[in-house]
């Protein structure tokens, strides 16, 4: 990342870092923690369980499941739904899943992304990493966005966001009338009543859901017993993403869109999706270590990591950024992938521990796999010395 991005990155998460440290010693948002933490406990303790019973209650739903085991099962199952309904153009929803199994560098048709942060960053083509999972483009600033914005839209937008956000929704808007499927992850997964809850502030997920078909990808480790636990996940994962109560928007997905309105008879397709299919993936989290599936993807060990906000994404793995992504790269690819993606990066300071609402032990997790990393013949060669890259980027730290 250039130093102008990282700098602007670094004013980004300092607004994450007032926002979320206004509301997350109230009271109430405390109990939410502990609770959240008993939740992901008890699914853990309880997966197979959880996982049968979701898959009984999707049935009943008239939800389609289909189990990925890796990434490229997963990419196999879409391309065969995408072959059925010929798709030129899908509508797609931020997911840091879907980037996790590659699907956009995979699929050789229209990909449009939904999410603006998403959009600005498939405009920019070249370095297109996000760098916060519900911030993406949290390191461009706002007359870098307008460049961006007018080279690939061939328009003259001046650096003005309301001004940028209607021309990029405009053009959004007007590529998704001939798309018929639309795609997304899910943020939890209610094994009992088969529901499945997205979050989301601008509404895009709502326009991704009222395709022909709804393809959402969703990894095993986000499944949780009840609705009830499903919600106080994603209103926790908001709090500490930014710093609010809850999103402007929470969907509940427990079926295809249907009504009985004309003589009580059962139609399909009214509004939403005629078809839901819900892909659970795997790809490494039956092998992964327990707390590494407590993650609620809220991303604020990153905004508080030392080394995050000195070299930026180029500490993670794909979509999962900072240490957490790192360790979770050892069960998704292998040991070599975790080395390279900063394995030796991290200075073990603990400060993502102490900011995560699960209290996950990344540092702990990570100095753990350095010693197992010399026994494969992993070595901190590659990546010289980490304050060298701190002092060069100028790190508030």
């Amino acid at each position: 990342m250039k130093p102008s991005e990282l700098e602007t990155m670094r004013k980004s998460f300092n607004t994450v870092k007032e926002r979320s440290s206004s509301i997350k010693d109230i009271p109430s948002i405390k109990r939410l923690t502990s609770r959240v933490q008993e939740i992901k406990k008890y699914s853990f303790d309880n997966k197979d369980e959880l996982f049968n019973q979701a898959l009984e209650s999707f049935k009943r739903n008239d939800i389609e499941v289909k189990f990925a085991e890796t990434s490229d099962d997963a990419l196999h199952i879409i391309d065969d739904l995408l072959e059925e309904y010929d798709a030129k153009v899908i509508a797609k929803a931020k997911s840091n899943t879907l980037g996790e199994i590659g699907l956009k560098e995979h699929l050789n048709i229209n990909i449009i992304e939904t999410d603006l942060g998403d959009r600005i960053l498939q405009l920019k083509k070249v370095d297109n990493k996000p760098v916060h999972p519900t911030g993406p483009a949290s390191h461009l600033s706002v007359s870098e966005i307008a460049g961006i914005v007018n080279e690939s839209l061939g328009v003259d937008v001046g650096p003005e966001p309301k001004e940028i956000m209607e021309v990029v929704r405009s053009d959004v808007l007007k590529r998704l009338e001939s798309a018929g499927v639309g795609i997304s992850g899910a943020n939890a997964i209610a094994a009992e009543e088969g529901s499945l809850v997205m979050v989301h502030n601008e509404g895009n997920i709502s326009i991704v859901s009222l395709k022909d078909l709804h393809i959402i990808v969703a990894g095993i480790d986000k499944i949780v017993p009840s609705l009830e636990d499903a919600i106080s996940v994603v209103k926790l994962e908001t709090t500490f993403a930014t710093g609010n109560f809850v999103t402007s928007y929470m969907n509940v997905i427990s079926g295809p869109s249907k009504t009985a309105d004309i003589e009580k008879k059962l139609l399909k397709n009214m509004y939403g999706a005629e078809r839901v299919v819900v892909i659970l993936l795997d790809n490494g989290r039956s092998e992964a270590i327990e707390e590494c599936l407590y993650c609620i993807g809220c991303g604020n060990c990153i905004v508080h990591c030392p080394v995050y906000n000195a070299v930026g994404n180029e500490f993670g793995f794909n979509n999962y950024l900072g240490g957490r992504g790192v360790a979770m790269s050892k069960f998704i690819e292998d040991d070599e992938t975790c080395f390279n993606s900063g394995l030796y990066m991290c200075t073990l300071c603990g400060l993502c521990t102490l900011n995560c609402p699960l209290s996950i032990p990344t540092n702990e997790i990570l100095e753990n796999m350095r010693k197992l990393s010399t026994d494969v013949g992993f070595y901190p060669k590659a990546h010289g010395n980490i304050m060298e890259n701190v002092r060069k980027n100028n790190s508030p730290y």
